[in-house]
């Protein structure tokens, strides 16, 4: 049976493509899509949701807004990254359906519920909608398979020195989901930093026939932009989001260490900082499954090959 998941996002370039990895992998059932504000506004992410998900056809899965805003703090977006629409880049069509009436942390609940199998949860934005789900559903708890996340780091920040950007902008929602109980595994920048797309990659995505590989191919000149800067270091553009699903599918790619993962809330510095035990120093139990590395030329390969399902599908 395939691995029942919802996915919370905030399209977003890599989000975006996490949305068409998933689709695209007979192994994995998408439950639903739910949205929060980072990448952009919590208005603009929702219907960049519904523009992937038109484009792709999947008019099926239900669709909805979540928390508006951080739990404890004023919204922060990255729209310097993602640009004006959140998804600048490529030609996307208008949503050719609407989200559904009820709330993320409904629609969740609905779906945990009825599934007769655990769900996996996958948010790659900030944890704002996964913290309220686990805070006003604590009966849903045994239900809930496992939380696979993109945010964090155990060594630099993008966002700050300390703290990766889905962390940062809420670390209260952050604190309660690593404090949850629920088994997490954790891609943050240690693993994402090395999942990077050169323009060869852009290029062989380029050239399979089918919207869905031409969509990606559009959205990675766009996020390669940002990611030229000298200031970063990188050869190409680190594709964060996607491995969240690459791990779902291909776990072999990665390299894990179970380690005990605090948020920092209070730090002048550190805000959002994700302090990773991976030498045990601490003594406290693990808390999270914390990737460390990638085959990165495996993990192109994988993204090609989720792409080509798409021609088999005309």
């Amino acid at each position: 049976m395939p691995r029942p998941i919802i996915l919370d996002c905030d399209p977003g370039h890599d989000d975006a493509i996490s949305l068409i990895l998933a689709l695209s992998a007979a192994e994995l059932e998408v439950l639903a899509v739910t949205t929060s504000a980072g990448n952009q506004t919590p208005d603009k992410t929702l219907n960049n949701a519904l523009r992937v998900l038109t484009l792709l056809g999947r008019h099926d899965i239900p669709v909805a807004g979540g928390a508006p805003k951080p739990l404890a703090r004023e919204l922060i977006i990255a729209d310097n990254v993602h640009g004006e629409s959140g998804l600048d880049g490529p030609k996307l069509p208008d949503p050719a359906f609407a989200p559904v009436k009820q709330t993320a942390i409904e629609l969740m609940a609905e779906k945990v519920r009825a599934c007769e199998q655990a769900v996996t949860l996958v948010p790659t934005g900030p944890l704002t909608n996964i913290a309220l789900f686990l805070a006003a559903h604590p009966e849903l708890h045994h239900k809930i398979d496992s939380i696979v996340l993109m945010g964090g780091a155990a060594g630099i920040g993008n966002w700050t020195p300390a703290a990766e950007f889905n962390i940062f902008v809420d670390p209260e929602a952050a604190d309660m989901v690593f404090k949850s109980g629920v088994p997490i595994v954790m891609c943050g920048l240690d693993v994402t930093h090395q999942a990077q797309i050169m323009d060869e990659d852009i290029e062989r995505f380029r050239a399979i026939d089918n919207p869905a590989a031409q969509c990606v191919a559009e959205l990675l000149d766009f996020f390669m932009i940002y990611h030229r800067d000298p200031k970063w270091g990188f050869s190409g553009a680190p594709l964060h989001d996607p491995c969240t699903i690459a791990w779902l599918l291909k776990p072999e790619l990665f390299t894990a260490i179970d380690c005990w993962v605090g948020i920092e809330t209070q730090g002048e510095y550190t805000q959002g900082m994700t302090v990773v035990d991976r030498y045990q120093l601490t003594g406290k139990p693990h808390t999270a499954k914390v990737l460390f590395e990638i085959d990165r030329e495996g993990f192109v390969g994988f993204i090609a090959s989720q792409l080509k399902e798409y021609s088999k599908a005309r």
